[in-house]
């Protein structure tokens, strides 16, 4: 099975003192930086039995475990909070948590609360804002994503309602949404109505090509399910859901996209956000962010927020890069959650505005 690979332990194999230590190592590491005034350490795993039977005749069993383990670290100095959160997770069983992997996720979320406290808020404005595949995709999974699964389009709830064949970004971006890769937060090898995962190309060299479905959706649309039918357990209905949702990589050197910059902000991790889909309005938190300077990555900020239009944005992305970075979270959509993933490269955003906001958390 792509979806699932092999699990080389499994969490029933995992005894809780073994669990434990885990978030012990990864809590000593943390504390041992300074300023660290206080850490929370979680590690969530789940095995999940599938069944899924329909009068048509199907019948489809699986078995998808999952792991979930992250760090966040308040680091405070004179009056000044800061707060830094690190995950890692995946389809996959506790060997990603082999080696130094809880150290060092310890480590990622400690050393970024502590720069955050030496970090300056920028000054608000336009700029050119370059994206690093680092980051991960919360972009494009919010900003873009929401907008193409199909049962929002049909509600009208959409800014891509019936535009499929009409070109809706930028040439060099093409956007897919892939369930059968081995081992990421999102895939499965059938998804909850008994659809084989597959990988969908939502929009090509900028051109929209189509939704994301159910089973549902598709019936009423007249088009073929994509295997996008998510439920949180066997006790909510269906709906259609990202799985690992990218924008591909194109053929930029990601250090002469920064190179290319006069003056701008480098982002490296995203925060929360919040999106409307019928107009695809955005305003997204800069967890990790630092300021470029005549092509040279320069002093972090803090509290920094982009505030934009998603699909203005996807229309002005003028530099793609070559690379390719995943980030991992858990959707919520119509009271159910499921875990997602996203990716994406570096990108170049000629003019974005940059807010800025001071915060504690």
């Amino acid at each position: 099975a792509p979806a699932r690979g092999k699990i080389k332990i499994p969490p029933a194999k995992v005894p809780p003192e073994k669990k434990a230590e885990f978030l012990w190592r990864a809590d000593r590491r943390a504390r041992s930086f300074p300023h660290v005034r206080q850490v929370s350490v979680g590690l969530r795993d789940s095995l999940q039995e599938v069944l899924v039977a329909n009068s048509e005749g199907m019948w489809a069993e699986d078995q998808r475990t999952q792991i979930f383990f992250y760090t966040q670290a308040v680091a405070e100095r004179s009056s000044l909070v800061q707060t830094a959160y690190e995950p890692l997770g995946g389809t996959a069983g506790y060997e990603i948590l082999g080696g130094e992997a809880c150290e060092r996720v310890a480590e990622a979320a400690a050393t970024r609360a502590r720069m955050l406290l030496s970090a300056a808020k920028p000054k608000g404005g336009p700029m050119t804002v370059v994206l690093s595949s680092r980051a991960g995709g919360t972009m494009v999974h919010e900003a873009v994503g929401h907008g193409l699964e199909a049962d929002l389009a049909q509600e009208g709830q959409s800014v891509y309602e019936g535009k499929v064949g009409e070109r809706v970004a930028s040439p060099l971006l093409t956007i897919a949404d892939d369930a059968t890769l081995k081992g990421k937060r999102g895939s499965y090898r059938f998804d909850d109505e008994g659809t084989p995962s597959q990988k969908t190309v939502l929009i090509e060299k900028g051109i929209l090509k189509g939704y994301l479905q159910s089973r549902l959706t598709a019936f009423k649309g007249g088009a073929r399910p994509t295997g996008n039918g998510r439920r949180e357990s066997y006790e909510c209905l269906p709906v259609v859901r990202m799985t690992n949702t990218m924008i591909l990589p194109g053929k930029d050197d990601p250090d002469a996209i920064v190179r290319s910059v006069e003056r701008g902000l480098f982002v490296t991790q995203m925060g929360g956000g919040q999106v409307n889909t019928v107009n695809g309005d955005f305003v997204f938190e800069v967890s990790e962010g630092y300021l470029i300077e005549k092509g040279k990555v320069g002093p972090p900020v803090r509290g920094a927020t982009l505030v934009g239009n998603g699909p203005r944005v996807l229309e002005e992305i003028d530099r793609v890069g070559n690379d390719l970075g995943f980030g991992i979270g858990t959707c919520g959509k119509d009271g159910q959650d499921v875990p997602v993933a996203d990716a994406q490269p570096t990108l170049r955003i000629p003019e974005l505005v940059v807010g800025s906001q001071e915060s504690s958390k």
